[in-house]
Order: structure tokens, then C-alpha cells, then sequence
């Protein structure tokens, strides 16, 4: 009897396991309801793999193609989409980068800036107040390690550091490419920059918490979350906008059709004291501090995000708008501003003693919203009549006009033309058709700004996958970078080191000034200072002369040493560039195969060439430059290549062959 109870649990048991991984495998395998129309265009499916591959994540691995053919191109970019794919080996490379996880609170209080540190250490006593920046300056600043090492405070540059580590990290290493690829080119889109020291140390958290969790969902999710980021608002300086606010009686004086304009008709004095209606109920102890913090005049009205949030971030240069909707749109979202971030307030310090005295409850009351980072004030928003775009903002708004203008420029049909033209520029030509750009704003506008919608409607057109569209867009220094890596399945222990080859390549991430981001066209990148530090790049790189990264080339190729150097060119460009047509490659890099002094001359001619500049090219320049043709710097006479000589004897033979195919002309494109 024992035995067929025992027999029955079991079998309930089993039946459980199965049932879930039943269930489990459901859930990984949900149908796809799109289909790609790759065969319309003459691709066979590895093609097309190949070509999905290119565009959605930083490059294929070794056994990437015969990976996608086997789960099913769609089924590939559906996972993709979700970005739900396990990550255990990446999250393990992160775990020593462990102050990416800080929030901005936390941040600030462990990185203090300069100014703040030394504030810290005379109070503290550890540094006299008559040393600051005088006397012997080795000292002083020795003075000022002992104190951070003994306060646990760190130099905002370890901060940066861990940062740039973390990104080159996910992306040479992610299981879910297309999602960093996508947080990229959101930040790009809403760019903020290290450049502005006020806002660096919030940029990490700009990308972490705003930027990467919306790069799938609705645009308007991601664009209102930017707007109150405190690095978007140090950033575009929309935390110091500050707008007159009248009392009651001065509205309707101002009542006329002249307010439409934004003109005051009458002058507000500078000592006007807020109408009872917007008094805070104050004891004794506080009121005098509250009151003063609240009357503290704000720095005027700033126009900065204002402009910026239509010319970059939704309606485009040429979306519509004019001057006089730039300066109301400002006027609308006067009051946002920064929550008190830190123990002692740092930005915001003025308002941590208001809300701690009177509370949340009695702020909410009159007005303020406060939501994590961000801190709507309405005493410093313009609460007269505005007009943006022919919609009316009425007399005595608040927080809830500023959300109603950036839905509206979220929603606006200009939006939706100049976002879907942004993500195709991106990922499918540098000129891409109207057609398409059309059907993929037809989507944004019916699925209210889905972004996934959108990226399904582009690559279910027939335009993404035309030839012409075939390996037409130019890899930035970091995506060029980050593709080497992963073709190679290097080991990456030292990401820095990546990062100031980048760098040196003419792209400093996250250092971009300009709130526009780099740009996503090729002849950005292309010019023949970029040529030559791209081909010592992958020269230094297969040479493994770049410390912290490792890599086996036997071990690419099975550990089966090529017979021949052109052997090795043949075996490595089918390996790095797979499913493309070589025979021109080919040709073109043999010449370049046996010359014991290539890297060296690359090396001298890249020193000698400026970095890369923004210089306009024409579309042809990528085709038909020939990799011994970089501004004729690499001027030896081609050398014919025996293949007796060229037997690869040693790994610095097949280093020069791969670093040659990484650097070539065909490697950059995508």
C-alpha cells in the first residue's frame, strides 16, 4: 500500500515538473505575429541573419548566424524586444563596478565635489580654513586623501570610471543586444553630457533608471521621465527657470487677448508677498526660514530644455513650432526643478528644511509634487495664461500643464515623422526611404508612441532589407570596437583600455557636449585619420598589445593553424565576416599580408593625421577606398606574397592577418 502511495506522488510529482516546464517553454516560445519579407528581397535566410545581426546587436559572434537560423528570425528579434534573456555571466563581470548601483542620494553623498569636500574637512577640522589653495599644494592635497580615505569618500573620476566600464561591459558581453543598442541610441537622442560637471555625477543614474527601462515602451513614458531627471534638468538648466506668479487680482488685470503673447501688463513689485491662498500652514519655529526659501526670487526664465525638448527630442528642427512657442513652452515648465538630493540637500538644499518642517502631505496641499529626484515648486511657476503650438494653457496651472505640453509634443504628428526618421536613419541607411519612415510614423501615431510597435514596423518593410540597404551604414568607434571584441570572443578584464581606443578613434562617450549626441551618419566618423586609428586599432588589437583584453585566434578557428597567410585571410574574414561576399576584401588586403612593417607604418601615419573630424564625405567614400589607399600614407609598393614565405610559423603572422581584416574598410561596415 506504501509502495503505490509512494508510486502516486511520484507520478502527481512528474506530472507537476512537466506541467511547469511545459508551461516554461510556452512562455519563451510566444507566438510571433510579424514576419520578415527577406525573400522578396533575394536573401537566403543566413543572409538575412547575418544582416539582423548587423543592425541589432554590436556585432555577431562566432556561432551567432547558425544561432538565429535555428530559433527562427522572428522568434530572435521577438526575444530580443523582450530583452528578458538570462545575463548571469555579465551580471558577475558587474558586481565589482558595484557604485553603478548607487542611487543619485547615494552618489552625492560618497562622491562629494570639490567644493563640498572642503567645505566637509573644515568643519571636521582636518583642514585649516586659511589652507585652501595656498601654501605648498602637495601637501594640502594629501591632506585632503587622508581625510577621504578616513570618511570613505571617492573622486568623482572612480564614479566615471566604473560608469564607462559597466557600458563597454554589457555591450561587448549582453545577452540581449538590441536593448543596449537601443539604450544607446535613446541617450544619444536625449543627450546628457560628463562635460557639465554639475550634472556628472547624475548622469549614471540617467541611463540606468530613465533611459534603459523605457528603450521598448511608450515614447511619452521616456520622454516625461527625462524631463524630470536631474541630469536632463542641471543639464538643459531648466532647474533654475523660475516664472513670475501673480495674485489673484493681478491675473485679471492681465486677463486680455495680449496674454496669449505672454505680455504682463502690469508689473509685479519685488516685494509682493504671495496671496493667502498660497501660504503654507507654518508654526512659530519655521515659518521665518519657509518664508524666506519660498519668496527667494529663481534665476528667470531659462528657454534651454524648452527649445531642446522640440528641436531634439520630439518635433524636430522642423517640426512647426516658432520662437514664441519656445518661450511659452518655458513659461509652462517653470517650477520643475530638483528634490533635495543628499544629506545636506546639495542641489535643492533650501527646500530639504521645507519639506522636512511642513511635511509631504501639507507640500502636495499647495501644490508641490515631489517624486523621487524631481520637485515641481509652485512658487516658482508662471501661473498666467500661456500658448504653445494653438493649445491654451489657462490662468492658475500647475505641475499638470507641464505633463499636458510634453504628452502633447509626445503625441504630435511632427513626433512621430521625426523619431521614426531618427531610429531608421539608425538602423537602416544613412539616407533611408520615405516609405518607410512613413509606415514606421503611421505606427508610432496608432499605437500611441509604442517604440516596439515602431521597430516592428521597420524591420517587417521591405526596405530594411533591400540591397541597398545591405551593409550601408558605418560603425561608430565604440560599435567597431565592441564588434572586434565579440568576433574575436576576447576576454575584456581592463574596459578602460577599450574605452581610450575608442577615445583615440574621435569618440569620447558620454563626453559629447552638444545636447544633439553624436551624430548616426558614416561620413561623421569616415575620413583618412579615422581610416588609419581603425586599422591600428585592429592591428594593436589582434596583437593582443591592448592590456586587460585576451584572445585565442587558433582557438576561433578550432585550433586549426592556417597553411598560409592567405589561408588565414581567407579562413578569418569567413569567420569575422560572415555571410558577405569577400572576393574584393580579399583582393584588396593581400597586398598588406607579408609586410613586416605594416604596423609600424600605420602606426607613424596615424600619429602624423589629425583626429577624426566631422568632415562630409560622399556616400561612395566606404566602397571604394582601398585599405593601402588611406590618404597614400602607407605608400610601399605592394608586396607579392609566396606562399612558402608566408606560412604562419608563429602567432604574429596570423595577428597581422586579423588585425588587417578588423582594420579594413569591410569591417566597418554594418
Amino acid at each position: 500500500m506504501k509502495t503505490s502511495v509512494r508510486i502516486i506522488y511520484t507520478f502527481i510529482a512528474i506530472l507537476g515538473i512537466a506541467c511547469i516546464f511545459s508551461s516554461f517553454k510556452r512562455n519563451a516560445e510566444k507566438p510571433v505575429d510579424f514576419a520578415f519579407p527577406y525573400k522578396q528581397a533575394g536573401l537566403t535566410e543566413r543572409q538575412a541573419a547575418a544582416h539582423l545581426l548587423s543592425r541589432f546587436t554590436y556585432g555577431p559572434t562566432k556561432e551567432a548566424v547558425d544561432e538565429v537560423v535555428k530559433m527562427g528570425l522572428e522568434q530572435w528579434f521577438q526575444q530580443q524586444l523582450d530583452g528578458n534573456v538570462p545575463d548571469d555571466s555579465l551580471n558577475k563581470m558587474l558586481v565589482q563596478y558595484e557604485d553603478i548601483n548607487l542611487t543619485n542620494n547615494q552618489v552625492e553623498d560618497k562622491y562629494p565635489r570639490q567644493a563640498k569636500l572642503v567645505k566637509l574637512a573644515i568643519k571636521d577640522g582636518s583642514i585649516h580654513p586659511d589652507s585652501v589653495n595656498k601654501g605648498d599644494q602637495k601637501a594640502y592635497r594629501a591632506q585632503l586623501k587622508i581625510y577621504m580615505d578616513l570618511k570613505g569618500y571617492k573622486p568623482e573620476q572612480e564614479l566615471i570610471r566604473q560608469f564607462i566600464n559597466q557600458k563597454i561591459l554589457r555591450a561587448a558581453y549582453t545577452n540581449n543586444q538590441l536593448q543596449e543598442l537601443l539604450t544607446d541610441f535613446w541617450f544619444n537622442h536625449f543627450n546628457v553630457s560628463l562635460t557639465k560637471n554639475q550634472c556628472a555625477l547624475y548622469v549614471p543614474s540617467f541611463e540606468r533608471d530613465i533611459i534603459r527601462p523605457n528603450v521598448t515602451g511608450k515614447f511619452s513614458d521616456l520622454l516625461i521621465a527625462t524631463a524630470k531627471s536631474p541630469a536632463m534638468l542641471i543639464f538643459l538648466d531648466n532647474y533654475t527657470s523660475s516664472g513670475q506668479r501673480l495674485s489673484a487680482a493681478e491675473l485679471a488685470a492681465n486677463a486680455n487677448p495680449e496674454m496669449m503673447m505672454g505680455v504682463n501688463l502690469k508689473n509685479r513689485p519685488a516685494d509682493k508677498k504671495p496671496n493667502a491662498q498660497n501660504k503654507l500652514p507654518l508654526n512659530s519655529d519655521t515659518a521665518g526660514k519657509v518664508k524666506k526659501v519660498l519668496k527667494k526670487p529663481g534665476a528667470g526664465l531659462n528657454e534651454n530644455y524648452a527649445r531642446e525638448v522640440m528641436e531634439l527630442h520630439t518635433l524636430g528642427v522642423d517640426g512647426g513650432y516658432t520662437q514664441n512657442d519656445v518661450t511659452q513652452a518655458a513659461r509652462v515648465l517653470t517650477g520643475w526643478t530638483i528634490a533635495p538630493i543628499g544629506e545636506d540637500g546639495s542641489y535643492g538644499a533650501g527646500y530639504k528644511k521645507v519639506m522636512e518642517n511642513i511635511g509631504e502631505q501639507n507640500l502636495e496641499k499647495r501644490g508641490f509634487i515631489h517624486q523621487g529626484d524631481f520637485l515641481f515648486v509652485p512658487t516658482r511657476h508662471d501661473n498666467q495664461e500661456k500658448m504653445v503650438l494653438g493649445k491654451r494653457f489657462p490662468a492658475n496651472g500647475g505641475y499638470e500643464e507641464g505633463m499636458q505640453l510634453l504628452n502633447m509634443l509626445a503625441h504630435h504628428p511632427s513626433t512621430a515623422k521625426f523619431i521614426s526618421t531618427k531610429l531608421a536613419t539608425r538602423f537602416v541607411n544613412d539616407q533611408p526611404p520615405k516609405r518607410i519612415i512613413d509606415k514606421m510614423a503611421k505606427t508610432f501615431t496608432s499605437s500611441d508612441g509604442d517604440i516596439r510597435q515602431v521597430m516592428i514596423a521597420m524591420v517587417t518593410s521591405a526596405e530594411f532589407w533591400k540591397v541597398d540597404a545591405l551593409r550601408e551604414k558605418t560603425k561608430s568607434p565604440f560599435e567597431l570596437a565592441i564588434s572586434a571584441v565579440r568576433s574575436l570572443d576576447a576576454n575584456v578584464t581592463q574596459p578602460y583600455q577599450l574605452f581610450n581606443w575608442i577615445n583615440r578613434m574621435g569618440q569620447k562617450m558620454y563626453y559629447y557636449q552638444a545636447p544633439t549626441g553624436f551624430p548616426d551618419k558614416g561620413q561623421y566618423w569616415i575620413n583618412t585619420g579615422a581610416l588609419l586609428n581603425r586599422m591600428n586599432f585592429g592591428l594593436a588589437l589582434a596583437a593582443q598589445r591592448i592590456p586587460g583584453v585576451k584572445i585565442n585566434l587558433f582557438a576561433l578557428n578550432n585550433n586549426h593553424e592556417p597553411e598560409s597567410a592567405e589561408a588565414a585571410l581567407l579562413t578569418y574574414s569567413k569567420l569575422i565576416l560572415p555571410e558577405r561576399n569577400l572576393e574584393k576584401t580579399l583582393e584588396r588586403l593581400k597586398p598588406m599580408l607579408s609586410d613586416p612593417n605594416l604596423t609600424a607604418k600605420v602606426q607613424n601615419a596615424a600619429d602624423k593625421t589629425a583626429a577624426p573630424q566631422p568632415v562630409p564625405l560622399q556616400k561612395p567614400v566606404m566602397g571604394n577606398t582601398n585599405t593601402m589607399e588611406m590618404g597614400n600614407v602607407i605608400k610601399d609598393k605592394p608586396v607579392t606574397v609566396n606562399p612558402k614565405q608566408a606560412l604562419i610559423a608563429n602567432n604574429n603572422m596570423l595577428a597581422q592577418v586579423v588585425g588587417v581584416i578588423i582594420g579594413s574598410p569591410e569591417f566597418q561596415r554594418k
